[in-house]
């Protein structure tokens, strides 16, 4: 569950209250798993299921139960680790900065951290349980952050390949896709499945979250994202779900189509036709100069502006010399400029700085920081900060891969749940 995602927890509770199933409560407790001495009980688990089932809005059916407590379990290892990782390197979650994190969650549902602790016990749910998830997700981003932050680096040229892609994307229909994977190697375990999927699809119709029933039964990469497969082409699909994604429809959901040894269900969330350019617009470090410091003077001092660099929000800082002035034009439409700038600003790449140009009895020069094509397509900084934030959930899933490899962790609870 993300950070984002916990963020609406508050307003969710205070809405659903979901009974778990009698076949869920007769669980005893029990120890369910050993991770490096540190037990997690069938507590525990049930624990989370509540909390999963309240703030989730699911009806779980009974056949369903022990695949998702085997899921939950997985959970609630991984935490493990990652809380003993921290603690291996001297990093604590305080009272005080849960206790934050609490309040901020118990606000966006218009609450206190008290009306919140009331929510879930009135469904047997004790606060230790959100609380022990926040710690774990809290320590974890910090550690991985503070170990491999800094390794963290994004090319140029990654970001105009990322660019150049989306560029050829947008002149094509898109999808924004979701989807559901269930196992089936065995026939037996197809027809169970099947079963299973026009549950869920019910359920769907009933107001389930597509992405809360993705979050905990589906067993592809993409679960960790609530099965967000993000903006897809129709030729990035297999030939048969291309054909089911062009014909579903948006706020539609496909049968349980058999793909890759998989039972998948696929949402299409939203579509987006080819798209036509409109206006450009550009982010730019402006600088100038009164006629009378000269052509020359001013060419001389507006190339000190790539040195300078005042793209990196430092334009009261940037000295490129006496008698010429440096500021940052935010965002605006080529029309919001002057005529004479039109041509050049086009002619910009980011990081470019312009020739002179002579406008007014002054002299001119812009440093291209942003540039906006007028396609809908996101920023280099905001592509940028994608692709960091993409490395750094790649090092963070290897990194806990490697953490449980070299640990001692014996799962006791049965395969049946």
């Amino acid at each position: 569950m993300s950070k984002r995602y916990l963020l609406g927890l508050g307003a969710l509770l205070c809405a659903v209250a979901a009974p778990m199933t009698a076949a869920a409560q007769q669980v005893g407790e029990r120890v369910a798993a050993v991770v490096n001495d540190d037990p997690i009980s069938t507590f525990d688990i049930e624990q989370r299921m509540r909390l999963m089932i309240a703030t989730q809005g699911l009806q779980v059916p009974d056949e369903a139960l022990p695949q998702l407590r085997r899921q939950i379990l997985q959970e609630l290892v991984e935490e493990q680790l990652k809380l003993q990782e921290a603690e291996r390197f001297d990093l604590v979650i305080t009272d005080d900065e849960l206790q934050e994190d609490l309040a901020r969650i118990a606000a966006s549902g218009g609450g206190s951290v008290e009306s919140l602790q009331q929510d879930l016990a009135r469904q047997g749910i004790s606060i230790s349980t959100l609380q022990q998830k926040l710690r774990a997700e809290i320590a974890w981003e910090r550690l991985v952050r503070g170990r491999y932050g800094a390794r963290v680096n994004v090319t140029d040229q990654e970001v105009d390949d990322t660019l150049n892609q989306l560029r050829t994307d947008v002149q094509q229909d898109q999808y924004l896709i979701s989807e559901i994977c269930l196992p089936m190697e065995t026939q037996e375990q197809a027809d169970q499945m099947y079963t299973i999927a026009m549950q869920m699809i019910e359920q769907m119709r009933q107001g389930a979250p597509f992405r809360a029933l993705a979050q905990q039964y589906s067993a592809c990469p993409s679960a960790a994202r609530g099965g967000d497969l993000g903006w897809m082409l129709s030729t990035d699909l297999d030939p048969e779900l291309s054909d089911i994604v062009t014909r579903l429809g948006v706020g539609n959901i496909s049968r349980p189509i058999a793909n890759d040894g998989m039972l998948k269900m696929l949402a299409v969330r939203q579509k987006r036709d080819p798209a036509q350019p409109g206006e450009p617009g550009y982010e730019v470090a402006y600088a100038g100069a009164d006629a009378s410091l000269g052509e020359e003077k001013a060419a001389a001092a507006f190339k000190k502006l790539a040195s300078a660099n005042p793209c990196t929000g430092n334009a009261l800082s940037a000295d490129v010399g006496e008698g010429v002035g440096v500021t940052i034009l935010p965002m605006l439409p080529e029309s919001a400029f002057q005529t004479v700038f039109h041509d050049v600003l086009a002619g910009l790449k980011v990081g470019q700085v312009s020739e002179v140009v002579e406008s007014e009895g002054a002299y001119h020069a812009v440093m291209l920081c942003e540039k906006d094509e007028g396609l809908g397509l996101p920023t280099r900084r905001a592509v940028e900060s994608q692709l960091e934030s993409d490395e750094l959930d790649l090092i963070s899933r290897r990194y806990l891969r490697d953490v449980e490899r070299d640990s001692a962790v014996e799962i006791r609870m049965s395969q049946e749940g």
